[in-house]
């Protein structure tokens, strides 16, 4: 069993930034890659951003190219989401995500494949 946990989010102004983090635990071996996506009210969840923990190669969405970088700390067993220039489309609550299933299965436009999730953490940027 893996359990993740996010905090960071909160309400921030048009233009401000926030760090979104997510603690990993409870796991044998490192997830082969780990997202953060996103849910608006009455919209699809999104995925937003993945990365492959092995290589630290990296996927966004394009409605968050350049503003958003995810990372990972190994030793802290923990995956970022730094955003930054937000805006009300970013209104949403942000999920991590673990996928432990293995490089045959893929990690990017497939949410059904993302064995593990957190509770979720709300971000509001006001209009």
């Amino acid at each position: 069993q893996v359990q993740l946990v996010e905090s960071g989010g909160g309400s921030v102004q048009a233009g401000g930034s926030l760090r979104l983090s997510c603690g990993v635990s409870g796991h044998s071996r490192r997830p082969y890659c780990m997202a953060w996506f996103r849910q608006a009210p009455g919209k699809e969840r999104e995925e937003v951003a993945v990365i492959y923990t092995g290589g630290g190669s990296t996927y966004y969405a394009d409605s968050v190219k350049g503003r958003f970088t995810i990372s990972q700390d190994n030793a802290k067993k923990t995956l970022y989401l730094q955003m930054n220039s937000l805006n009300q489309t970013d209104t949403a609550m942000y999920y991590c995500a673990a996928q432990t299933r293995g490089s045959r299965f893929p990690c990017v436009g497939s949410e059904s494949e993302y064995d593990y999730w957190g509770q979720g953490t709300q971000v509001t940027v006001p209009s």
